[in-house]
């Protein structure tokens, strides 16, 4: 009995479940999915500052090596090593008493030639008159007048002599030619120093200003010249600017100046080497640092910049770009790319002014698929180190402040 009106239960559920399923309405199927939503940017000329990046290293605007013009014994050293000195200040002392000796002798031998002139030149002018009286012979006349001409140069010998001798005197003392940090003492109290011995007493260099040698490829000079007479890099300021970064990547806070160009490359690396001059008023830059120039070639005015993040790669290895074209419809193009700018990729062919370059949702992005477009709107935390957008305008729309291309 108990199973008998289980059944007749369970029977009736059921009956009630497909009455009540056969009442309702059919569902109503989802509207159909619109065109993927993509982020792009309309690609803008921009007016950009080329420059390339080339190790180099520092050397003194003045160096001069200090070396003895007199032998002698140093008697002692004037100056601390390290220290900064001036031009002509006395750094060593030779011993000069057989300087002053010779000084002296030829002091003597001077008065001596100037005590002879005088009656040598006596008896010039009384044998002048008395040849016009035929009281001596014109020989004797003559003869007299060769004498007075031979004291004359006796007494320019002599000063010449004692001039001589008073410059060995002064370069007893040897002192600073250029004013300048000097360096360690190569000699000490008590050693013999010859006249223009090769090796040097000490060496000072002058901090204030330092240069900068600089090599670039013969390779790049070729395709800077053929920018520049193409048009498509004019020519900044008449003197071009250059950047440092120092060892350890920090900038140099003070621009430099190029100022010098080679004209023959160098066989053995293929460079030609540059020369740049830098202020250097509180000597943080020093001889022989290793620094990195940041030198700028020219002004590209119409420069055409993709963000990195839409730049992909084509099994070929080829720089490629997802472009809306016509009808809203996705395209690949592939671009030719020249360098970094930030962020950014400096494009010389593939793209043109009004192209539209997705940069978010490109894997929605098949090639022939429509899509809706969308201003792309970077994120605060995507913002690059060294972009020089302004906040709010996106990389190559109007409003971005000129870039700095870095090679």
């Amino acid at each position: 009995m108990y199973k008998t009106r289980l059944f007749a239960l369970t029977a009736l559920i059921a009956v009630n479940v497909i009455i009540g399923g056969c009442g309702q309405k059919k569902a109503a199927a989802p509207p159909p999915a619109g065109p993927p939503e993509v982020g792009v940017i309309t690609i803008q000329p921009q007016r950009v500052a080329v420059t390339t990046e080339l190790p180099g290293r520092t050397s003194a605007y003045l160096i001069a090596e200090v070396r003895p013009q007199v032998n002698g014994i140093i008697q002692k050293r004037i100056f601390t090593e390290g220290s900064d000195v001036k031009a002509g200040q006395t750094l060593y002392q030779i011993d000069p008493s057989t300087y002053q000796a010779a000084y002296a002798s030829a002091k003597a031998a001077e008065s001596r030639a100037e005590a002879n002139l005088i009656p040598a030149k006596l008896r010039e002018e009384r044998y002048k008159e008395l040849v016009k009286i035929k009281a001596v012979s014109q020989q004797d006349y003559d003869n007299a007048y060769a004498s007075f001409r031979q004291a004359e140069a006796d007494i320019a010998s002599a000063k010449a002599a004692v001039e001589t001798a008073r410059i060995n005197l002064a370069y007893t003392k040897v002192t600073a030619p250029i004013s300048g940090r000097i360096g360690k003492s190569a000699v000490t109290t008590g050693a013999l120093v010859t006249a223009n011995q090769p090796a040097a007493l000490a060496t000072i260099q002058q901090l204030s200003s330092m240069y900068v040698d600089i090599a670039q490829s013969n390779t790049e000079v070729l395709r800077l010249q053929q920018s520049l007479s193409s048009g498509v890099l004019k020519r900044g300021d008449t003197q071009t600017k250059v950047k440092l970064l120092l060892e350890n990547g920090t900038p140099y806070p003070i621009d430099g100046t190029l100022k010098f160009s080679d004209v023959t490359v160098d066989p053995s690396t293929g460079a030609v080497s540059l020369r740049s001059l830098f202020p250097n008023p509180k000597q943080q830059l020093l001889p022989g640092m290793f620094v990195r120039a940041v030198v700028q070639e020219g002004i590209n005015e119409k420069a055409i910049l993709v963000p990195q993040r839409g730049v992909t790669r084509n099994p070929a290895g080829n720089a490629m770009v997802m472009v809306v074209g016509a009808g809203d419809k996705v395209e690949p193009r592939v671009i030719k790319v020249e360098r970094t700018v930030g962020d950014n990729w400096l494009v010389s062919d593939g793209l043109k002014p009004g192209d539209r370059v997705i940069l978010e949702g490109i894997q929605k992005a098949r090639p022939g698929t429509q899509v809706k477009t969308v201003p792309f709107v970077a994120k605060p935390a995507e913002a690059a180190p060294g972009s020089t957008a302004q906040a709010g305008a996106q990389p190559g729309q109007p409003g971005a402040q000129p870039a700095a291309v870095k090679k």
